[in-house]
């Protein structure tokens, strides 16, 4: 990049700094993003000014929709998925609707900026047994005096039990589970609480956990659910790394994350008779759509096992 288009690039992200400071407060306080939705929007802003400032483009009201719609066809030609461009595309046109509802712009360019289509890409699940096996390993490291192990015994249980999400699980505190009830008090995606019901295995293994949870309890515990071996709350990389390394254990098993338990509970669910709408409500997504992709999860794997056991297939 030449000299002056680094100014230039420089000059645009420096004008633009409080806008974009203002527009992540909002995404947080008013909207109730996640911080990581919040984050990666705001990212994606960032990105959209630099590349737009490389291109000489030095105030936010010489934006135009020609201008978008480059930065995403560059974008493009370097190979970035479907998801990438939808979900950058999204974060601009929330950016500028934004920006002009607050007066920060005369006019929103992004009106008509369209992201190529999302591919539906079928999630990685697990088989029925292949769940069960990895329950089944997780009890039989629980038998040792280790209280961690017991920990991640009712991780497993609980994620597999109630299609959480592992950003979920790792925010619940001890007063979020209603043993009795066999419930957990869940606070999702936009600040939208929701009760999700978990099986008999799910709340044994927690009353195992919670027997000994107080013998990692430190002066960082709080109330935290589930803790890490020097008291402090887990944290989401301490599960994904415990579900991997489980699972490398099973030699057929797919090697999924926290995620990945909980599109095979949804997939699971639907297989044993599960109506749509209570699968949705259980996962806690928005829209139906979302949900449906394991019914297309469940048809793929149904059009396999007949293809392999029909004479005529």
């Amino acid at each position: 990049m030449s000299e002056d288009g680094e100014a230039a690039e420089h000059a645009l992200l420096a004008r633009s700094r409080d806008v974009v400071d203002a527009f992540a407060r909002h995404l947080q306080a008013e909207r109730g993003r996640s911080p990581h939705t919040a984050r990666a929007y705001v990212g994606d802003v960032r990105h959209l000014l630099t590349h737009l400032g490389s291109q000489g483009i030095e105030e936010l009201p010489e934006i135009r929709l020609a201008d978008l719609r480059s930065w995403l066809g560059a974008q493009a030609d370097t190979g970035a998925a479907r998801a990438t461009l939808a979900r950058r595309a999204a974060a601009a046109r929330t950016f500028f609707r934004w920006a002009e509802h607050t007066g920060r712009m005369p006019a929103d360019p992004s009106l008509r900026l369209v992201a190529p289509k999302r591919t539906t890409a079928l999630p990685g699940v697990l088989k029925q047994a292949e769940a069960g096996e990895l329950l089944d390993l997780a009890a039989v490291r629980a038998d040792d005096d280790d209280p961690i192990h017991r920990r991640d015994r009712a991780i497993l249980e609980l994620l597999y039990a109630s299609g959480i999400r592992v950003g979920e699980l790792v925010a619940l505190d001890v007063d979020d589970v209603d043993q009795r009830q066999r419930t957990v008090r869940v606070m999702g995606k936009g600040a939208k609480e929701r009760v999700v019901p978990f099986g008999l295995p799910a709340a044994r293994a927690m009353e195992e956990w919670l027997r000994v949870r107080g013998r990692l309890v430190g002066p960082r515990s709080g109330p935290a659910l589930f803790l890490g071996r020097r008291g402090g709350r887990v944290d989401a990389r301490q599960v994904r790394a415990l579900v991997h390394e489980l699972l490398s254990h099973l030699p057929d098993a797919p090697d999924l994350g926290p995620h990945g338990l909980r599109h095979s509970a949804a997939t699971h669910l639907l297989e044993g008779g599960a109506d749509l709408r209570m699968v949705q409500e259980l996962l806690g997504h928005a829209s139906l759509a979302t949900t449906q992709i394991y019914t297309h999860v469940s048809v793929d794997r149904l059009r396999k096992s007949y293809q392999q056991a029909h004479p005529r297939a």
